[in-house]
Parts: C-alpha cells; structure tokens; sequence
C-alpha cells in the first residue's frame, strides 16, 4: 500500500488537549491526584484518553500538560506542549480564561472574541468547562490559565499577526478533532481574516493564491496588512464568505496558472481538483490572434507558465483574456451589483500579466 492510499491518522485540536489539561489539573486540585490519562467528551460524543505529560501541584493551584498530537496532518502545533493551570476563582465567577505564556490576546475587533480576552475560541472554553464540570460540578468557579510551550515563536508561522492576535497562538477546534489535510481550517482562517477587514472598516479586500500575489497586489493597491486574504487555493470559499458578509471591493489575484484554471471555471483551483487545459489555453490564444506556431507551442508546453513565456514572446496579451475569461466565474459566485470585482494576474516574479478592472458583480448567484 502507498503512503496515498494509507488511511490517514487523525488528531486532536489544541482546544481538545486544553479542555484535557484542565481537567486532569483540577481534579489534582481538588482531590490531590491526577488522573493519568484522562478522558473527555468531544462535542460529538466520543471519549479519547490523553497521556499527561507534565503535572504540578501546589501554591493553590495545579498545573498538567499534554503533547499535541495532530495525526498525519501537517500541523504547525503537532507535538506542542499545551498547558492549563487551574486556581480557584471568586465565588460566582465559573469559568474564566486567562492567556498564559505562548497563547495569544485578541488585538483588534472581528474575531468571534472581544478586543482585550484571551484567543480561546468560543468552542474550546465550551470544552474546557465541560471538562472541568464533569469533575468539578456545573457551579464551579475557577481560573483556567492555558499555556503553550514555545507558543510565541510558532505562531510567527501562523497568520495571528494579520488578525491581530499578539503574544501567542490561538486555541482552535470545533469538534475537538483534527481531520487530515481538511480544509476547514483554512476556510475558517479566510472567514476570520475578512471579518477583521470589516470591523476595522476597510471596503477593499484583496484575496490571493500565494506569497507572491500576495506582495504584488499589495503593492499594486497600497494595500494594509489586514485588508490581505490568504485564500490560497479556496478562491471560491472565500467569495462565497463575501457574498455573505459583503465588502464593496474585491480583488482575487493570483499567479498564471491558477488563474487560468479559474479562467476554465475552477473555483478551487489545488492541483489535485485537476490540471489547467493546454487545449483550451491553446484555443484561447488562436482566438485572440496568436499565429499558428504559438498556438502549437501553447498546446505542447509543459507548464501554463511556459506557455505564458511563449505568448509573450510574440507579444500576446494572454494574461488580459485570462483575467477577462476568469472574473465571469468569480462574479457568479459574488452575484451581488454592491460588489466591485477585479481580476489581477501575476507571474512568477510578481510582475503583472493581466488584469480584469473593477466592475459590479451583477451576475446570477449559481447553486451551492
């Protein structure tokens, strides 16, 4: 069996190793022992066991650790350190959070947070009261510190920064699990970085497939930090967001080949959903009047870069008829005439290749 064909192994979110932590720390607060290894409930029900790592007890407080362990999914916190230490809190005040070392405090308005409160999303601080309640009782009042070792410097890796969450990472997690190379964190990060532009105020938002259209849309528009949308090869979730949560201007730019691919009606445009058509690019450059050899060299190349080199070459404006061809399909998803799209294409170099001017995106929302 290939490694593609092996079934891939799940994780746990940071949020799940947290709610596990606080839970094994204050039944050692309480009782004097730390159940090792100690079991929670998911929001779907089910039971895993975590190892603890580290554990503390004393000065009035507990302390336990538990590694993260994200499964076969190239997490940026797999094998972190997550930490809870749980105090006793003033009668009546049930659970609180507080950002200990490595996770980060909420900077700016947008985040499903308010500006000031620790980045524990709304989810896990579920899971960690529920945890903490199934030794503790639902009236119980406690301070719960969560800590990730190394925190800071591993969410350098991560876009916190740009949504404005300083001093750490973040404690993520829905459902507790981590799904192999899903796309939902990702998406999720798309949708919390359109709505940090909103609340900051911004009316143009610029959506890009990589670091490098990223810089050259950044520099092309003038652009904020905050109004930029890693949206990588999800250009038709993020549009979708905007329908939903509309910004009057919006730019989706991206590098020759994936926009070529949105050209041909891709919206998600990762290399596993399928290969631009050299056909198709090679009849779009006859159509607009490439001669008979470059047409042939198009449909023959390796790369649409390569081809892009070739139309250039005989002084083609492919990258404008790719940017005309791609924004009809970015604009059925938008449907909306109070939302401005344009289309900017780059090469591998950041140099601009084609653009598709703003324009209302009056067209017919398709079906989800």
């Amino acid at each position: 069996m290939n490694s593609e064909d092996r079934q891939l192994r799940r994780g746990w979110t940071t949020g799940a190793c947290a709610a596990a932590a606080a839970k094994a720390a204050c039944a050692a607060l309480l009782c004097g022992d730390f159940p090792d290894p100690v079991e929670i409930t998911l929001p779907g029900g089910t039971r895993p066991a975590f190892a603890l790592a580290t554990q503390r007890l004393g000065g009035g407080e507990a302390m336990a650790g538990i590694v993260k362990d994200a499964g076969d999914d190239p997490d940026v916190t797999h094998g972190a350190l997550v930490m809870a230490t749980v105090r006793p809190g003033a009668p009546g005040s049930g659970i609180t959070f507080k950002a200990g070392a490595g996770v980060g405090t909420v900077t700016r308005p947008g985040l499903p947070l308010p500006v000031g409160e620790p980045a524990i999303n709304p989810a896990p601080r579920r899971m960690i009261a529920q945890a903490v309640s199934e030794v503790a009782g639902q009236a119980a009042d406690f301070e719960v510190e969560i800590s990730v070792a190394n925190g800071e410097k591993l969410a350098l890796k991560t876009l916190n920064g740009r949504l404005g969450i300083v001093g750490g990472l973040s404690i993520l997690g829905t459902t507790g699990i981590v799904i192999p190379y899903s796309c939902s964190a990702w998406i999720h990060g798309i949708n919390q970085g359109i709505d940090v532009a909103r609340a900051a105020g911004l009316d143009h938002v610029a959506g890009a497939t990589g670091a490098t259209s990223e810089a050259a849309v950044q520099k092309f528009h003038n652009l904020s930090e905050i109004a930029l949308i890693d949206m990588g090869d999800f250009i038709g979730g993020m549009l979708k967001y905007i329908r939903k949560h509309p910004v009057a201007k919006v730019t989706v730019a991206g590098g020759v080949a994936k926009m070529t691919k949105l050209a041909q009606g891709m919206l998600d445009v990762h290399s596993k959903r399928g290969l631009a058509d050299m056909e198709a690019l090679a009849a779009i450059a006859a159509g607009t009047g490439g001669s008979a050899a470059l047409v042939e060299r198009i449909r023959t190349a390796n790369t649409v870069s390569e081809a892009f080199q070739h139309a250039a070459a005989e002084g083609l404006p492919l990258g404008d008829t790719i940017a005309a061809r791609a924004w009809p399909a970015a604009a059925a998803v938008l449907g909306d005439p109070g939302i401005a799209l344009e289309i900017l294409v780059f090469d591998r170099e950041g140099r601009l290749m084609g653009r598709q001017p703003f324009r209302a995106s009056s067209l017919a929302i398709p079906r989800d």
